[in-house]
């Protein structure tokens, strides 16, 4: 049992309406909240299952009237200062919250069997959250207010999420008062309190150190050592505590800590298992709220004694978010804790290591803590989770390369039966894959083969999408290359071509493809991929790079301006790019950011756009650049856009499925991304988005509502034309194409 205090997520008054109470309940992930009146009287208590059934019993549905009107008043309910045992009676399968209240019926906290999260500050932990890492300033200040604050600027520089330290009251403490000088301590405790007697910040001084935390945006924890440190802390406003591996069998300290309601951060070194088990014990029957820390209490502690397999029994014996507190050499057991389910990592922090006190020599430096916290944020975003494997953007692609497919060996006609013999395995990997063969053989050939042709999913489907006639509300084309785009335009009525160039494409002669002239429109789409696996980059802080990039894309520009004559609705043909601006390891800090626009503006005005216009394509934080992944740092923040194209007047392409998955990674609004970049936009790649990579996906496979994106373009960038952006879209002869099509007419676009 846990007793929550933390009631603001749980409450609605009782004049608030039914639609707010339903929004709460959504928020607080609990399916259940409590009215309460303006005096914090408990007057009902309404579940998700409650107002199911008052809306089935309902003929007309007003979701304006108060809560009250519907909220259950046949409620379990207990005193706050009921015995623990009494409170956990009344749980059964049917009830998980028991309300508790005060004498005169307020609403003082809430019972429940299991947390679905903890709360520290701000950060949460629970099954999904990222590890919340420490820095363990502890005393390593060496009782220097201005070396605390030099430790907790360095601690916020390497990525920690809280910078912690240790208050004790000697006098009260130790059985000596604290005399350093009492000759009959033992060596060890002479030791100890020696260095404390000389390395204490005062209480002024700490709690000066905790508002530098909060000044400094990084959050202050403490653990206290001893009932009168607790009650300066709690004074102070601390938002949790941490509980020291001495104190987990000192009971009347965490009686007094289970107390004042916040979360517990228990460490478990010089324990044995039946102590543990006994303090668990002790904070479930309080209802305390809680985080068992894996630790062993030696400085340094060897690799053999670490046994970082003990977090998956701890967890058990715990019934709660286990985490660990390393005091072994390194970074490496820190980050394996991770794998093996930790959600909180403590790790001491000194700027050197030579410094007097036991605690500087088993401390991480600045620069290994922040090793440490990069390991753990890769090693998080590797783990993943334990659902169905799902073939990945980057793996799709090398698929695409390395794999085999389904092909035909002679020609067929619609109505013949495929057979065995007809079928050869080839590569590369872009039709249907071998392991489907049994399936293909028997089936009746849909459409016509030649010799060398794929076969495709939809070759096994009972209807294959058809090409037709569409109509939209702004101009609209196809994506095409030199070799397919006169087959695409017979099947279809688009109002532009968006010609994606390779490099060997700025080889060919073009009038070899083009014999007349045409009533369209145009855009080409320069090759990012150049000869000599030279990736365009007008960003590049080598000059020769950055000159070869540059060549390259006047190339480009040549062969747009000389594919004019062939389309007779074109005036200033748009040239779509991505402009380079990526990193192999890590992406750029802002600053840096700001010095790659400036040196792409002097790329972009090295170039003849005579005739054409640039519009450089807006980016996802982490682009697939043939089979592996990067990190991108230009055209990814919609500020940024906005600024680069007010500044220079540019305009853009904006790819939706790009910006949607950066509005992922940033936690972005992406209606916002849309208001402020809309304005700039030339040109729109439009598919579908989901996660942080899962890019160019089929319309209404992914995240993106477009119905609402339509309507917001209309708005902010209504004469942009469209190209439907689906990856191997074009395969089957533009059969992705036209399915995206057909969805996006009859959404409205």
């Amino acid at each position: 049992m846990l007793i929550d205090r933390n009631l603001a997520k749980y409450i609605v008054f009782s004049e608030d309406s039914i639609l707010n109470a339903l929004k709460k309940i959504s928020d607080n992930k609990s399916r259940i909240i409590f009215s309460v009146t303006e005096s914090g009287v408990l007057e009902g208590v309404l579940t998700d299952g409650d107002f199911r059934r008052w809306l089935v019993g309902q003929n007309t549905i007003d979701l304006n009237q108060p809560i009250a009107n519907i909220s259950n008043k046949q409620f379990k309910y207990a005193l706050f200062d009921e015995d623990p045992e009494k409170i956990q009676s009344y749980f059964s399968d049917t009830i998980e919250f028991i309300p508790l209240l005060d004498q005169n019926d307020h609403l003082v906290a809430i019972a429940r069997q299991h947390p679905l999260e903890l709360k520290i500050g701000e950060f949460i932990i629970d099954n999904e959250s990222p590890g919340f890492i420490i820095a363990e300033i502890g005393n390593n200040h060496n009782g220097s207010l201005s070396l605390a604050k030099k430790l907790i600027d360095q601690a916020i520089a390497s990525g920690a999420n809280c910078a912690k330290f240790q208050m004790r009251s000697l006098k009260s403490l130790y059985s000596n008062a604290g005399d350093a000088d009492d000759a009959s301590e033992d060596l060890g405790s002479q030791y100890t309190l020696d260095l404390l007697s000389r390395f204490q910040l005062s209480p002024q001084e700490m709690l000066a150190a905790f508002d530098y935390c909060q000044e400094k945006g990084i959050l202050p924890l403490c653990t206290p050592w001893d009932l009168e440190s607790l009650a300066i802390l709690e004074n102070y406003g601390m938002a949790a505590y941490k509980v020291a591996s001495a104190d987990l069998t000192n009971h009347e300290l965490l009686k007094a800590l289970v107390k004042t309601g916040k979360t517990l951060i228990c460490s478990t070194g010089m324990s044995t298992e039946a102590e543990i088990k006994e303090s668990v014990q002790l904070l479930q029957k309080l209802g305390g709220m809680y985080v068992l820390l894996h630790c062993n209490s030696t400085y340094p502690a060897p690799f053999k004694d670490v046994n970082l397999n003990y977090l998956t029994r701890l967890k058990e014996i715990g019934d709660c978010p286990v985490g660990y507190s390393g005091h072994e050499r390194g970074i490496n057991v820190a980050i394996a804790a991770i794998a093996k389910g930790a959600k909180v990592i403590e790790k001491h922090f000194t700027l050197d290591k030579s410094m007097e006190g036991n605690d500087h020599k088993v401390s991480l430096l600045p620069e290994e803590f922040k090793a440490m916290v990069e390991g753990i944020r890769q090693v998080e975003s590797a783990l993943g989770s334990t659902g169905e494997r799902r073939l990945s953007q980057g793996e799709l692609m090398n698929r695409e390369t390395l794999a085999k497919s389904l092909i035909i060996n002679c020609n067929v006609n619609p109505g013949q039966i495929i057979t065995e013999e007809m079928i050869a395995i080839k590569s590369p990997g872009k039709g249907l894959q071998p392991n489907r063969k049994a399936e293909l053989i028997g089936t009746k050939a849909k459409r016509t083969f030649k010799v060398g042709d794929f076969f495709f999913p939809s070759d096994l489907e009972e209807e294959q999408i058809q090409a037709r006639n569409y109509s939209f509300k702004r101009p609209w084309g196809l994506p095409v290359r030199y070799h397919d785009f006169q087959k695409l335009l017979t099947r279809s009525n688009p109002d532009l071509l968006e010609f994606h160039l390779s490099y060997k494409d700025l080889e060919q002669d073009i009038k070899q493809y083009f014999k007349q002239p045409y009533n369209l429109d145009y855009v080409v789409h320069s090759p990012e991929l150049f000869a000599g696996d030279h990736v365009l980059d007008l960003c590049s802080i080598d000059p020769n790079y950055r000159n070869r990039s540059l060549e390259e894309l006047q190339r480009v520009i040549d062969i747009t301006r000389s594919l004019k004559p062939f389309f007779k609705k074109a005036s200033r043909p748009l040239i779509v790019t991505n402009i380079g601006g990526f990193t192999n390891n890590a992406p750029l800090a802002n600053s840096k950011r700001h010095q790659l626009y400036e040196l792409l503006v002097e790329s972009l005005d090295k170039l003849d756009q005579d005739g054409v216009e640039i519009i450089p394509q807006t980016m996802p934080p982490f682009p697939w650049h043939f089979g592996g992944q990067r990190y991108h740092n230009l055209f990814v923040d919609p500020e940024d856009i906005a600024q680069f194209c007010r500044n220079y007047n540019y305009r853009v392409c904006l790819d939706v499925s790009h910006s949607k998955l950066a509005c992922n990674h940033h936690h972005l609004s992406f209606k916002e991304f849309i208001e402020k970049v809309g304005f700039y936009t030339a040109h729109l790649h439009i598919a579908d988005a989901e996660g942080l990579d899962g890019e160019g996906l089929q319309i209404g496979d992914g995240e993106v509502d477009f119905p609402a994106l339509a309507e917001d373009l209309q708005k902010n960038a209504p004469h942009a034309s469209f190209i439907p952006e689906i990856w191997q879209g074009h395969k089957n002869e533009g059969e992705g194409f036209w399915q995206a099509l057909e969805r996006l007419e009859y959404l409205g676009w």
